[in-house]
C-alpha cells in the first residue's frame, strides 16, 4: 500500500485511522468542503442508518471487496461524529469514544479481565450475555430489562430485542397466537429466538428470494 496522504493535500506518513482522522479535519476546516463543514450529528443520522444497512448487506451477500468498503463507510460515520463533538462543548474525540469502549468491555467481562475465579471457561454464550446485562444494568441503574432497547429500531428487530432481553432475564411471557396478526409475529420471533436466528436477517434474506423470483417472472414476460 501507497503511503497515505501522498499528493492529497493530507499530511503524509500515516496511514490506517489517523489518515482518516486527518483527512475528515481538512474536510471541515477552513477552505475545506462546505457540505462536511456544515454537518451536524442530527443531519448525519440518516446516513449512519443507511451505511449500516449497506454493510448489512455486504455481510449477507458474502462480498468481502464490498464488506471492506461498506466497513469504511461505517467507520467514516464515526469519525465524522467525533470530529463534530471535538469543536462542541464538552468536547471529545475518537481517541476518547475508542478509551470509553474499551473501558466498558472490560468491566463487562469480569471472566476475562477480572481475578482467576472468576474464568470463563465454565460460561455457556447465553450466560456470559446474560452476564453483561446484569452489569449493564447495574451500571445504567436500570431498573426494568426493557430500558435501553432503540425506539428507532424496525419493529421486527425490536420485537426480538424485547423477547431476547426477556429470556436472559427469565421471564417467560405468554402470548396468544388467537388474538391477531401482531401475536402471530410475536410468536414467529420467539421462534426465531428459541432457534438462535435473527429474525430481521432472516426476513431480508426471505425477501431477496422473493425478489430474485419476481425479476425472474419479469423477464420471463419480456421473452
Amino acid at each position: 500500500m501507497s503511503a497515505a496522504g501522498s499528493g492529497s493535500g493530507v499530511p503524509g506518513g500515516c496511514q490506517g485511522v489517523a489518515y482518516l482522522v486527518q483527512t475528515m479535519d481538512r474536510l471541515r476546516a477552513p477552505g475545506g468542503c462546505p457540505w462536511d463543514a456544515a454537518q451536524d450529528h442530527l443531519s448525519l443520522v440518516r446516513h449512519l442508518l443507511e451505511e449500516a444497512y449497506e454493510a448489512a448487506d455486504a455481510i449477507e451477500s458474502g462480498d468481502r471487496q464490498e464488506l471492506r468498503e461498506e466497513l469504511g463507510d461505517v467507520l467514516l460515520q464515526v469519525v465524522f461524529h467525533a470530529a463534530i463533538a471535538a469543536s462542541e462543548p464538552d468536547p471529545f474525540n475518537l481517541d476518547d469514544i475508542a478509551n470509553e469502549v474499551a473501558d466498558k468491555l472490560v468491566r463487562r467481562h469480569p471472566q476475562v479481565f477480572g481475578p482467576a475465579e472468576d474464568s470463563s471457561a465454565a460460561l455457556t454464550p447465553d450466560q456470559a450475555h446474560a452476564r453483561w446485562d446484569q452489569i449493564k444494568a447495574q451500571e445504567k441503574a436500570r431498573t426494568s430489562v426493557l430500558d435501553g432497547i432503540p425506539l428507532a429500531q424496525s419493529a421486527l428487530a425490536r420485537a426480538q430485542k424485547v423477547v431476547a432481553r426477556a429470556k436472559r432475564a427469565g421471564l417467560e411471557v405468554k402470548t396468544n397466537q388467537n388474538d391477531g396478526l401482531g401475536e402471530r409475529l410475536i410468536g414467529t420471533v420467539r421462534l426465531a429466538e428459541s432457534q438462535g436466528l435473527d429474525a430481521e436477517t432472516e426476513l431480508r434474506q426471505a425477501t431477496r428470494s422473493l425478489e430474485k423470483q419476481i425479476m425472474q417472472l419479469e423477464n420471463q414476460g419480456k421473452d
